[in-house]
């Protein structure tokens, strides 16, 4: 059996799944505001989850290297009342050291558009990276500097898969990744 060690814990493939499944049914659950109460955010929590797609430039290879990643997501967002809405977001960020098997000094921004026509800019100032059983899950900081949710801090979790075989870092290297994303505005 496949194990893969992360802090000190194993994890079976089998469990992994049930974990990353288990949290997709979590917050697939969730649910937000009709356009007209969107504003209200209760205990001031926003929760977005969604999927995103990735490209990077230049392409991920075994090499670390200044690269520069731009991602488009589509969320549903939910509020502290239980209420949705959806999101698109549009998110950017430079490493000055990444690879196929790290990341490190990440910083970006994203740009979150509600559908009640409101916004949220968000600066990404940490992240942490980990790989469970083949998935690469980046863990990032930061806060909204504008919008809803303004001066709140923001949790970030992305969770990929490449869209390219892993033999492609050792050759053109891996263009893009689709993701799934939790964006977390906490109160």
């Amino acid at each position: 059996m496949a194990v893969d060690v992360l802090e000190g814990h194993v994890l079976s493939r089998r469990g992994t799944t049930v974990v990353l499944g288990s949290l997709a049914l979590v917050v697939s659950s969730m649910v937000w505001a009709p356009a007209g109460q969107a504003g209200t955010v209760g205990d001031g929590t926003v929760t977005c989850a969604g999927n995103a797609h990735s490209r990077y430039d230049p392409p991920l290879t075994l090499v670390p290297r200044a690269t520069h990643n731009h991602a488009d997501v589509r969320y549903t967002c939910t509020n502290g009342l239980g209420r949705t809405v959806a999101a698109t977001g549009s998110f950017d960020a430079f490493a000055p050291s990444a690879s196929c098997v790290s990341l490190s000094g990440a910083r970006g921004t994203e740009t979150v558009r509600y559908a009640d026509g409101s916004r949220s800019l968000i600066v990404i100032d940490g992240a942490t990276t980990a790989r469970v059983a083949g998935v690469l899950v980046v863990l990032q900081s930061g806060r909204v500097v504008e919008g809803r949710g303004e001066d709140h801090f923001v949790r970030r979790t992305v969770t990929s898969l490449p869209h390219q075989l892993p033999t492609d870092c050792l050759t053109s290297g891996l263009q893009g990744t689709q993701s799934a994303v939790q964006l977390e505005i906490l109160p």
